[in-house]
């Protein structure tokens, strides 16, 4: 597997599964494309770090071209909105089961705003 990042934490993943994670234009957040899995885990939990890093009141997430988040992906989003000092974690139009697996493991978890396809 062929791994690219910069020194913020943002990258592309090739292999069986790929991802890419850059920043969003215009306000704070990222923007998501490709797989959420095993193999995408490192990449996907650094561009979760910038993003805490750079957090101020709302961070968003733009997931409309992810196909798929495992759960150990929701998992690191959830970790990372629960670290954060204040204020919550936008997530936007994320594959149906961001939402499923966020109300089974944290229900009421109201630092995460899913903002649903």
């Amino acid at each position: 597997m062929d791994v690219s990042q910069g020194d913020d934490g943002l990258g592309l993943v090739h292999g069986p599964a790929v991802l890419e994670v850059g920043p969003l234009s215009g306000r704070p957040g990222i923007r998501a494309r490709g797989e959420i899995s095993e193999i995408t885990r490192s990449p996907w939990e650094e561009a979760l770090a910038g993003l805490a890093r750079q957090h101020a009141d709302v961070s968003y997430v733009e997931l409309s071209e992810v196909a798929f988040v495992d759960v150990a992906g929701v998992a690191a989003l959830a970790v990372t909105a629960l670290g954060l000092p204040g204020g919550r974690v936008v997530v936007e139009h994320p594959p149906p089961q961001v939402p499923r697996v966020l109300s089974l493991f944290w229900p009421g978890l109201g630092r995460i705003e899913v903002a649903p396809r």
